[in-house]
């Protein structure tokens, strides 16, 4: 089992530059206590994304990190331009020494789309596109390409990833359905859906692997996702897990409120119901290892991602959640 590290680099009530420093303060802890992956969304005009262009935040923790692995999950293609993007991927992997990792998607906001006047409704077939000029232009030295979204003629592609043919793909899942694609693309995969649903995705996702004729041994990661807050007593940890989610979740919410509209999430306005439904996690490192034994066995999971730093968690909390991840679960779970 890897442990993996997500977030999305929400307000956490502190100055901004004090909150990217934290942030890679924690990332070197995490470098040294063996994560396998920082992965970090993109978001837009909302307090839910401080860190909208990731690329430029995953620059420093290339710098402040050695060993952990690390990439946006995902970027949205369409809201950028692809030879643009094609060099800042290649950029970010040389920079790590080949550690970057390429996560994709159309972008799950319609408001966020839009305030780039990138046409929603679109993103079925754009997306797709993009992702297919990206991998042509990481794997050629010319990018010659005629599409309903993108034309090039001749464009040169100087940069070159050190990962070859390309970075690890990465794509978040929320339906079986979408794990037809991620197989077809040999991309790992991360699903924050409870374990039921989780379930479903990954058995999708290990079948259509088969059928596209993928080895047993050679299967990607299949990730879940799970608010992770511990502490040296259950009361502790679930006090601290409630305030942080509510911070986060105003967050999470806020564009949709102000259009008018519900989060098609589902997510319930207090953690508690999460917690009882086993879809994240708050107490002791005692029940968190009995919890992701549990995890492992009903999803078929061989990720875990950890969001360790939500809402107005502060750094110390934080730090408490991966100093015992660590120190006592990794090495647990890795016998």
């Amino acid at each position: 089992m890897k442990f993996g590290l997500f977030e999305h680099m929400d307000d956490s009530g502190v100055p901004l530059g004090q909150q990217f420093e934290d942030r890679l303060s924690l990332l070197e802890e995490c470098d040294r206590y063996g994560f396998h992956a920082y992965h970090l969304a993109e978001h837009h005009g909302t307090p839910l994304g401080l860190a909208p262009s990731p690329g430029i935040f995953l620059a420093a923790v290339a710098q402040r990190t050695k060993r952990l692995r690390f990439g946006p999950l995902a970027y949205s293609l369409p809201l950028y331009h692809p030879v643009r993007l094609i060099e800042e991927i290649c950029m970010l992997d040389q920079m790590s020494g080949g550690r970057f990792e390429f996560g994709v998607g159309r972008g799950v906001s319609p408001f966020e789309v839009g305030f780039f006047g990138v046409n929603p409704a679109d993103g079925s077939r754009q997306f797709p596109e993009a992702l297919r000029v990206i991998k042509q232009g990481l794997t050629s030295d010319e990018l010659t390409f005629s599409g309903e979204f993108y034309n090039f003629n001749k464009v040169p592609m100087v940069l070159k990833p050190v990962q070859r043919p390309y970075p690890p793909l990465w794509y978040g899942v929320l339906t079986p359905d979408a794990a037809y694609w991620a197989a077809l693309e040999k991309a790992h995969i991360v699903t924050l859906l409870p374990a039921d649903p989780a379930r479903a995705i990954i058995e999708r996702y290990r079948l259509e692997w088969k059928k596209f004729g993928g080895a047993d041994d050679k299967l990607p990661l299949m990730g879940i996702s799970r608010h992770v807050v511990l502490a040296e007593s259950t009361v502790a940890a679930v006090q601290i897990a409630e305030r942080a989610y509510r911070s986060w979740l105003t967050h999470m919410e806020l564009l949709w409120v102000r259009n008018g509209t519900k989060l098609p999430l589902g997510l319930p306005p207090e953690i508690g119901p999460l917690l009882a439904a086993r879809a994240a996690f708050a107490g002791t490192v005692t029940e968190f290892k009995t919890y992701l034994e549990e995890q492992i066995r009903s999803t078929g999971a061989s990720y875990f991602v950890c969001d360790v730093a939500f809402g107005d968690l502060t750094p110390k909390e934080s730090l408490q959640t991966i100093k015992l991840l660590g120190e006592q679960v990794i090495p647990y779970f890795a016998t």
